[in-house]
Protein backbone atom coordinates (compact mmCIF):
# COMPACT_ATOMS: atom_id res chain seq x y z
CA UNK A 1 0.00 0.00 0.00
CA UNK A 2 1.40 3.16 -1.11
CA UNK A 3 1.97 6.00 1.77
CA UNK A 4 0.99 9.33 0.81
CA UNK A 5 3.90 11.55 1.78
CA UNK A 6 3.49 15.45 1.89
CA UNK A 7 6.28 16.81 0.32
CA UNK A 8 7.88 20.65 1.39
CA UNK A 9 10.00 23.31 -0.27
CA UNK A 10 12.74 24.70 2.09
CA UNK A 11 12.65 28.22 2.21
CA UNK A 12 16.05 29.57 4.26
CA UNK A 13 15.22 32.44 6.52
CA UNK A 14 17.76 33.03 9.14
CA UNK A 15 21.38 31.74 9.78
CA UNK A 16 23.35 31.89 13.32
CA UNK A 17 26.76 31.84 12.82
CA UNK A 18 27.92 30.18 15.95
CA UNK A 19 30.79 31.34 18.23
CA UNK A 20 31.54 27.95 20.76
CA UNK A 21 33.13 29.15 24.12
CA UNK A 22 35.58 26.11 24.55
CA UNK A 23 37.00 27.09 27.56
CA UNK A 24 33.49 26.77 28.98
CA UNK A 25 32.87 23.50 27.75
CA UNK A 26 31.94 20.78 30.38
CA UNK A 27 31.15 17.26 30.36
CA UNK A 28 30.06 14.47 33.30
CA UNK A 29 30.59 10.82 32.17
CA UNK A 30 28.49 8.68 34.35
CA UNK A 31 26.91 5.41 34.73
CA UNK A 32 24.04 6.20 32.44
CA UNK A 33 25.96 8.40 29.71
CA UNK A 34 27.78 11.40 28.53
CA UNK A 35 26.59 14.69 29.03
CA UNK A 36 28.47 17.62 27.14
CA UNK A 37 27.41 21.28 27.47
CA UNK A 38 28.67 23.88 25.29
CA UNK A 39 28.31 27.45 25.56
CA UNK A 40 28.27 29.86 22.78
CA UNK A 41 27.08 33.00 21.04
CA UNK A 42 27.32 34.60 17.51
CA UNK A 43 25.73 36.47 15.25
CA UNK A 44 22.99 36.23 13.02
CA UNK A 45 21.68 36.92 9.35
CA UNK A 46 18.64 36.71 6.95
CA UNK A 47 15.40 37.74 5.42
CA UNK A 48 13.58 37.98 8.68
CA UNK A 49 16.21 38.82 11.37
CA UNK A 50 19.66 40.25 11.80
CA UNK A 51 21.55 40.91 15.13
CA UNK A 52 23.48 38.43 17.59
CA UNK A 53 23.04 35.60 19.74
CA UNK A 54 23.28 36.92 23.65
CA UNK A 55 25.64 35.20 26.60
CA UNK A 56 23.86 32.41 27.63
CA UNK A 57 23.03 30.05 24.37
CA UNK A 58 24.02 26.77 25.13
CA UNK A 59 24.06 23.05 23.01
CA UNK A 60 23.65 20.39 25.84
CA UNK A 61 24.01 17.03 24.53
CA UNK A 62 22.93 13.93 26.52
CA UNK A 63 24.05 10.46 24.93
CA UNK A 64 22.76 7.35 26.88
CA UNK A 65 23.93 3.90 26.98
CA UNK A 66 22.69 3.08 23.64
CA UNK A 67 24.40 5.72 21.97
CA UNK A 68 21.49 7.88 21.32
CA UNK A 69 21.78 11.16 21.42
CA UNK A 70 19.62 13.88 22.44
CA UNK A 71 20.76 17.11 21.31
CA UNK A 72 18.68 20.76 22.73
CA UNK A 73 19.92 24.19 22.35
CA UNK A 74 18.86 26.93 23.82
CA UNK A 75 19.48 30.61 22.73
CA UNK A 76 18.47 34.03 22.22
CA UNK A 77 18.71 36.51 19.18
CA UNK A 78 18.60 40.03 20.28
CA UNK A 79 18.70 42.64 16.56
CA UNK A 80 16.46 43.76 14.43
CA UNK A 81 13.49 42.05 12.19
CA UNK A 82 12.43 42.64 8.41
CA UNK A 83 9.93 45.63 9.60
CA UNK A 84 12.63 47.08 11.40
CA UNK A 85 11.27 46.24 14.79
CA UNK A 86 14.10 45.83 17.73
CA UNK A 87 13.79 42.75 19.95
CA UNK A 88 14.13 39.25 20.60
CA UNK A 89 14.09 35.56 19.51
CA UNK A 90 14.16 33.07 21.61
CA UNK A 91 15.16 29.25 20.25
CA UNK A 92 15.03 25.71 21.35
CA UNK A 93 16.47 23.28 18.45
CA UNK A 94 16.20 19.82 19.41
CA UNK A 95 17.29 16.59 17.43
CA UNK A 96 17.75 12.96 18.03
CA UNK A 97 20.62 11.10 16.61
CA UNK A 98 21.78 7.02 17.05
CA UNK A 99 25.03 5.34 16.81
CA UNK A 100 26.44 8.29 19.06
CA UNK A 101 26.92 10.30 15.54
CA UNK A 102 25.54 13.41 14.26
CA UNK A 103 25.43 13.70 10.84
CA UNK A 104 26.80 16.42 8.32
CA UNK A 105 24.84 18.00 8.19
CA UNK A 106 22.80 17.11 11.02
CA UNK A 107 18.66 18.46 11.18
CA UNK A 108 16.99 19.22 14.35
CA UNK A 109 13.32 21.26 14.61
CA UNK A 110 13.05 24.93 16.36
CA UNK A 111 10.50 25.99 18.60
CA UNK A 112 10.06 29.90 18.34
CA UNK A 113 9.22 32.68 20.64
CA UNK A 114 9.39 36.36 20.07
CA UNK A 115 8.51 39.48 21.33
CA UNK A 116 8.49 40.86 17.97
CA UNK A 117 4.89 41.39 16.83
CA UNK A 118 5.58 41.18 12.85
CA UNK A 119 6.96 38.22 13.64
CA UNK A 120 5.10 36.51 16.06
CA UNK A 121 2.19 34.87 14.02
CA UNK A 122 4.44 33.45 11.05
CA UNK A 123 7.02 32.09 13.66
CA UNK A 124 4.19 30.59 15.71
CA UNK A 125 2.07 29.22 12.91
CA UNK A 126 4.16 27.55 10.78
CA UNK A 127 6.74 24.42 10.33
CA UNK A 128 10.56 25.10 10.29
CA UNK A 129 13.97 22.63 10.19
CA UNK A 130 17.10 23.51 11.12
CA UNK A 131 20.61 22.22 9.38
CA UNK A 132 24.13 22.32 11.15
CA UNK A 133 27.10 22.69 8.52
CA UNK A 134 30.35 23.13 9.72
CA UNK A 135 31.50 26.77 10.10
CA UNK A 136 34.70 28.36 11.12
CA UNK A 137 33.73 29.00 15.20
CA UNK A 138 31.50 27.01 15.19
CA UNK A 139 28.57 25.36 13.42
CA UNK A 140 26.24 27.38 11.05
CA UNK A 141 22.76 26.84 12.07
CA UNK A 142 20.27 27.41 8.61
CA UNK A 143 16.83 27.67 9.49
CA UNK A 144 14.29 26.80 7.07
CA UNK A 145 10.48 27.42 6.92
CA UNK A 146 9.07 24.21 5.42
CA UNK A 147 5.98 25.33 2.38
CA UNK A 148 4.16 22.12 1.92
CA UNK A 149 3.80 21.12 -1.96
CA UNK A 150 0.54 19.82 -3.36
Amino acid sequence: MEQNRKTYLEKKIMTIHVVIDRAGRSELYGKAGHITMIPFTGTVEGDIFNGIVLPGGCDTQVENLAMVRHMSARYMLEGTDCYGQKGKIYIENNGWFTDGNRPRPFTTVPTFYTDCDGLADFLHTNQFITRGFPGETGPDICIYQLIPQE
